[in-house]
């Protein structure tokens, strides 16, 4: 006989079982989820994989710094020498005399071109040094301050210079016509010079009328020195006249003449103004034995 008792025991069993089935599907449910963790953790953790920073470490290579900073390796020649704008105000004059004139004379000589002195006065040697800066800058060389060279003269920076940038010597640029007076590898003077003209000529000798004198007119390349020179005014050559020479090469020298165009002209001499010249023999910057260097052409 099934007492009550045992009637509560058997309606409580299916209670039971299903509080058993609910623990072991707990339990499994427990189990699955350290499963789930470490199948999960191995292909979460895959930022090592991911880590594109050993890959973008490229930095270095990208790092283009190095090679644009030339800033150290020297860019500006050892011979220049800058002196800046102008300040004030430079006029187109063209050939006029005034205190315009003399602003540029004072002007030209910051910048290494000779003439002669800050007078005022548009005289040979001031013509011959603005058709020095004009040939040194590539422009017509008329001698007149226009106004593209009034406008150079105020915004050059820089003092003209040869292409020595060392020792002391005397260069002649045939190609631009200009002679420079270098010293310790700074230019310290630029002057109009006229050299030969490369023309063939036939003339007859000025000190030995039978005789005739024949050429090519070629004032030569290549590093010479002064050998010889006449000190006082005007001495009789083969061609003609000149003034106070100083020989570098055979009867080849560098004189004064009355006519310094803008041009190749003479029969092989380098020619400067009278008044150039005297400037060279009274401040010593052509002694005997002075390199001449002639390049160009």
């Amino acid at each position: 006989m099934i007492t009550r008792r045992t009637r509560l025991t058997l309606l409580s069993l299916p209670l039971a079982l299903a509080s058993l089935a609910s623990a072991c599907s707990s339990t499994s449910n427990a189990d699955s989820a350290p499963t789930a963790a470490v199948t999960e953790a191995p292909t979460t953790t895959t930022a090592p994989a991911t880590t594109a920073a050993p890959t973008s470490t490229e930095a270095p290579t990208t790092t283009a710094a190095p090679t644009t900073t030339v800033a150290p390796i020297p860019t500006i020649p050892s011979n220049v020498e800058t002196v800046g704008a102008y300040a004030g105000e430079i006029k187109a004059v063209g050939g006029n005399s005034g205190p315009d004139t003399q602003v540029i004379q004072m002007r030209l000589t910051q910048l290494g071109f000779w003439t002669g002195g800050a007078d005022g006065q548009y005289g040979f040697a001031t013509t011959q040094a603005v058709m020095a800066f004009q040939k040194y800058l590539g422009f017509e060389a008329t001698g007149k301050v226009d106004a593209n060279t009034a406008a150079w003269l105020q915004a050059m920076p820089e003092r003209a210079r040869g292409a020595s940038n060392s020792g002391t010597l005397v260069e002649v640029d045939k190609t631009r016509q200009l002679l420079f007076i270098v010293q310790n590898g700074k230019t310290v003077w630029t002057f109009n010079t006229s050299t030969g003209s490369g023309i063939p000529y036939e003339a007859v000798n000025k000190k030995d009328p039978t005789k005739v004198e024949k050429g090519d007119a070629i004032t030569p390349n290549g590093l010479w020195a002064t050998n010889r020179e006449r000190p006082d005014g005007w001495w009789e050559g083969d061609l003609g006249q000149i003034y106070r020479p100083k020989y570098f090469k055979g009867g080849v020298a560098i004189h004064g003449m009355t006519s310094v165009p803008n041009y190749p002209a003479s029969h092989g001499c380098v020619r400067l103004s009278t008044a150039a010249m005297d400037f060279l023999w009274d401040s010593n910057l052509v002694p005997l034995g002075t390199p001449v260097w002639v390049h160009g052409g």
